[in-house]
């Protein structure tokens, strides 16, 4: 029997940032997710709705950041949503217990958009 691994691309981003900000920032990233993630608040902007429009969102409150550990640091994302990043916090969280990032997380071209995979393999599955 063949299992899937699911891939979640989390997003984290600037109140500037548009919808072709977030494209890039995933096609940066590896362009492939079955789900997109960001933070509660950032998933209601027009930016994001407009993106994600395709995929099956997931919220992830901002306290569900706090015990998440990344693989980069921003002290921008430190300070203002205590995680390292909030793209890598925001994939890992989404995709459950068994998360892995695939790589650190990958900026847009305009500096607006940041975006990490996560991905998560079925209980059972060792690849």
């Amino acid at each position: 029997m063949e299992r899937y691994a699911m891939i979640v691309a989390g997003f984290g981003f600037r109140t500037g940032a548009t919808p072709e900000s977030l494209r890039d920032a995933l096609g940066r990233a590896g362009g492939q997710a079955d789900r997109v993630a960001t933070l509660a608040d950032k998933a209601a902007s027009e930016a994001f709705r407009a993106f994600a429009a395709s995929y099956h969102v997931t919220k992830v409150k901002p306290e569900a950041l706090r015990d998440v550990r990344t693989a980069t640091h921003s002290t921008q994302s430190r300070t203002v949503r205590q995680t390292g990043s909030v793209a890598e916090a925001c994939a890992l969280a989404a995709a459950g217990p068994n998360a892995r990032l695939l790589a650190p997380r990958v900026i847009s071209h305009d500096r607006l958009a940041t975006c990490a995979l996560a991905q998560v393999t079925p209980a059972g599955d060792d690849t």
